[in-house]
Parts: C-alpha cells; sequence; structure tokens
C-alpha cells in the first residue's frame, strides 16, 4: 500500500535559511514578481515545491550568473513561452503523425482495392484468352471493324506480372 505524502509548505525564514539568503531578498524576488508564494489566512507566506524550485533557479541566475533582476524575469518570460511553444509542438506533431497513419491506411485500402480489380481483370483476360484458342466452327472472314474495337476494350488488354 503506497502513503500519499501530502506536500508541504515552508515559511519564508526557513526558506532563506534553505538558500542562505535574507528574507528581504525573497520579499523583493516576490515584489518585482519572480516567485508568488501562496498566502495563509493570516497572510503569511507559504512556499510550496514548485515555489522553492523558481527561488532557486533565481537565486542561481542572480548570484551564480550576476544576472540583474529584469534579465532573470526575461529569462523566465521566455523560458515559459519555450515551455509552451514546446507543448504546441508536440500537439502538432501529433496530430500530423495521426493524420499520416489515417492517410496511410487509407492508401493501403485503395492499393489492396486497385489490385484485387488488378486480379480479377488478369482472371477475366485469362478466361477470354483461353476460350478465344478454341476451334471456331464458322468459316466466315473475320470483322476486322469488330476485332479493332475488341482490342480497344478496356476487358481485353492484357496485363502482364513478373513472377
Amino acid at each position: 500500500m503506497k502513503i500519499k505524502r501530502k506536500k508541504g509548505f515552508f515559511s519564508i525564514s526557513a526558506v532563506a535559511e534553505m538558500f542562505s539568503v535574507h528574507q528581504q531578498t525573497i520579499r523583493l524576488y516576490e515584489k518585482e514578481g519572480l516567485i508568488t508564494p501562496k498566502r495563509s489566512t493570516g497572510n503569511t507566506r507559504l512556499f510550496s515545491e514548485e515555489d522553492i524550485d523558481r527561488l532557486e533557479e533565481v537565486i542561481h541566475l542572480t548570484h551564480e550568473l550576476g544576472i540583474n533582476l529584469a534579465g532573470v524575469d526575461m529569462i523566465l518570460k521566455l523560458k515559459k513561452q519555450i515551455r509552451k511553444m514546446q507543448t504546441d509542438m508536440n500537439k502538432l506533431f501529433k496530430q500530423t503523425h495521426d493524420q499520416l497513419d489515417q492517410h496511410s491506411d487509407i492508401a493501403k485500402q485503395l492499393i489492396s482495392a486497385r489490385a484485387q480489380k488488378l486480379l480479377e481483370l488478369k482472371r477475366a483476360q485469362t478466361q477470354n484468352t483461353q476460350s478465344s484458342w478454341q476451334p471456331s466452327t464458322t468459316t466466315s472472314a473475320p470483322d476486322t471493324h469488330q476485332e479493332q474495337s475488341d482490342t480497344n476494350s478496356p476487358d481485353n488488354w492484357e496485363i502482364e506480372y513478373g513472377d
């Protein structure tokens, strides 16, 4: 049996100690809109795991990379935009893949139907060829006009398949 763990919240003092920064620095990041911790009914800041992850990223960008707050804000907005675009692209790729699968299935069905029709035509041609080799009981000369039109008829086309 798996125990469901409640998500905890941290106070500003615990978070400040966690990252070795002053509480006022965290308040400044909140004022600039870089982090948005939830508030309790008594208006105390409550930092979730996601808030802590975001704060860690802000601190990394400001303290370790020396980026100013305006730069951090721009980086965070661009990262959010990239995530949204990636999600949109993934949806588009999935839709395109699904459409390709549908078109492929339709093409396979069409090819199968046409192959079946060709086989039927070949069988009919084979039967016609076999019946034309039987000796004729009439001695009259063949009508050349009728013979020529029979050759142009699609029913008499010969289709050869490689073995």
